[in-house]
């Protein structure tokens, strides 16, 4: 158990929480949401003791262990992997450490004999016998092979690190386990493994994520920040939506009748204050009316950017056509004879465990890079726009956003450009930022409404959601659904390829498979499920 007790934390003049109480208790998983600056890692920090608060206390028994999830890649770069991973046991890595100098030392003691012994005894109370096996045991979960277990970690790519320091925090069953984006750079099968062993775990369980149907999987509490104070619902994402909203009319409706009661009052009042027989009731109504009072509900600190796609010309019957493509990096070939027929109102999701080979895909598409070999052919009718992975480039300048998005809208009145810009929430001065002091968000947004004001009739989406908060995923998520033309793209995010896509393409390093049909058919689907394993080459777990 752990719990924010009176927690307030202040930046100057800003606060950003205000007398916080919450109990996180054994066995739940609590989803910690908010929109962006609404300082949910901050809160985390807090918990973990990274950031000490203005005033306030976390109240955690001094026997229990809180494992926090860290997203710092390099900090472990000296170390191999299956250490990194048993690492986070602080005590039992101690343990083991001086253990092994102690039975190092060329002129081993007595005093050194029983030092050893008293950590071998402790080295077993903590599981020091079974450190290793686990370790190697979560790392297969997270799809680091056996092969990668004695490597350093400074030799792995930035998603393997990722995934090394995910089995980190939950190695050694903690009593409180803390994560920050656990699902970043995870591909769908660990993803669905990740889910599985939260859902079995026993202990304390604190979240944040972008991902809606992670949280509605593993969550059976929400923590909703909003305003500086957080409000613990019971159940999951989805529940937490259709409560919080039920919330608002329940209280929007009890005003109403107390307004029409007060109404009531008030003409009773004004018809029989001066008539003497009446006097008695109209003081009465009077008393009545000073007990009366509205309920403040306070609008949510949670802003929807307004995303709309609309093409300015229909496109015609040919989209695109793609034969034999080839591609190769570094010698190592990540397109292999790829060819598909893209049809006409068609929203195909791009899936995969590596990115690499959909990014590159998209960047030959639009001509970023030339294929080895094959070649690929639009229809005539058709304008794209793209949104690429690395959008860093676009903000390489000094000039404000009003002048940034200039260039890409017909319409050049600064007026039209700032009311653009206001639907995408950057209102009044936020208009004025520097295009490279921007935010990873505020990017996305941006590139966002580069796309919109294109008109384009095929969009190209390469992991739009990355930096986004809930509600601008569920703003997007909307405009993609509502949008009539054709869409290409490539996410992480479970619900957003569920909701969006009609088709799914997986490319492998060994081909690639190409279904018409929903993501969830997909991933349930016993034939899909076989191909997956046969171009994998390995078992996979079945989802439900």
């Amino acid at each position: 158990m752990i719990i924010a007790n009176d927690i307030t934390l202040r930046f100057g003049s800003r606060v950003l929480f205000e007398k916080v109480n919450i109990k996180f208790s054994p066995g739940n998983c609590y989803g910690l949401i908010g929109a962006n600056g609404s300082g949910k890692s901050t809160f985390l920090k807090i918990l973990t003791g990274e950031i000490e608060s203005s005033s306030g206390d976390i109240i955690v028994n001094s026997k229990h262990r809180i494992s926090f999830l860290k997203q710092n890649h390099y900090e472990y770069d000296e170390f191999n992997v299956l250490d990194t991973v048993i690492m986070g046991h602080k005590r039992l890595y101690d343990v083991m450490k001086e253990k092994d100098a102690i039975y190092a030392k060329p002129d081993f003691n007595d005093a050194d004999g029983i030092r050893v012994s008293e950590l071998e005894c402790e080295f077993g109370e903590i599981g020091g016998w079974e450190a290793e096996s686990q370790a190697a045991q979560l790392l297969d979960g997270v799809g680091i092979s056996q092969n990668l277990h004695y490597t350093k970690m400074e030799n792995l790519e930035g998603n393997e690190k990722v995934r090394v320091l995910l089995a980190q925090a939950l190695f050694g069953n903690p009593d409180i386990l803390i994560m920050d984006e656990p699902t970043n750079h995870l591909d769908v099968d660990t993803i669905m493994w990740l889910e599985e062993f939260l859902i079995n775990f026993e202990n304390t369980v604190i979240v944040v994520s972008h991902d809606r149907r992670f949280l509605d999987k593993v969550c059976t509490h929400i923590a909703d920040i909003d305003y500086g104070k957080i409000q613990l619902f019971t159940g999951n994402y989805l529940f937490w939506q259709q409560a919080s909203q039920l919330i608002i009319r329940q209280k929007q409706d009890q005003n109403k009748k107390t307004e029409e009661k007060m109404e009531e009052l008030k003409e009773f009042i004004r018809r029989f204050s001066a008539n003497a027989s009446k006097a008695k009731q109209a003081t009465s109504r009077k008393n009545m009316l000073g007990k009366l009072s509205l309920e403040d509900i306070k609008p949510s600190s949670r802003r929807y950017p307004y995303i709309v796609f609309k093409q300015d010309r229909e496109a015609g019957q040919n989209i695109l056509n793609i034969e034999g493509l080839n591609h190769s990096i570094d010698g190592e070939k990540v397109i292999k004879s790829f060819r598909i027929t893209v049809e006409k109102g068609e929203k195909i999701a791009f899936v995969g465990r590596d990115g690499l080979p959909a990014t590159t895909l998209f960047q030959i598409l639009n001509e970023e890079i030339k294929p080895d070999e094959g070649e690929f052919n639009w229809g005539q009718t058709i304008t794209k726009a793209y949104f690429p992975k690395d959008n860093g480039r676009f903000f390489d300048t000094n000039v404000d956003l009003i002048d940034w998005l200039r260039p890409y809208c017909k319409e050049k009145d600064e007026n039209f450009i700032r009311g653009f810009l206001g639907k995408m929430l950057f209102s009044g001065d936020e208009a004025l930022k520097k295009a490279n002091v921007l935010s990873g968000g505020e990017k996305v947004r941006c590139m966002l409404s580069k796309m919109m004001a294109s008109g384009a009739n095929v969009l190209i989406f390469d992991e739009p959601t990355n930096h986004l908060d809930l509600e601008s995923i569920t703003a997007l998520n909307n405009a993609i659904i509502d949008f009539p033309g054709t869409v290409l793209f490539v996410s992480q995010d479970h619900q957003f390829i569920q909701s969006i896509a009609n088709r799914i393409i997986e490319i492998t390093p060994n081909g690639w498979i190409n279904e018409q049909m929903a993501y969830d058919e997909y991933l349930e689907s016993p034939k899909v499920f076989k191909q997956r394993e046969m171009l994998y080459g390995e078992q996979l777990t079945i989802t439900k």
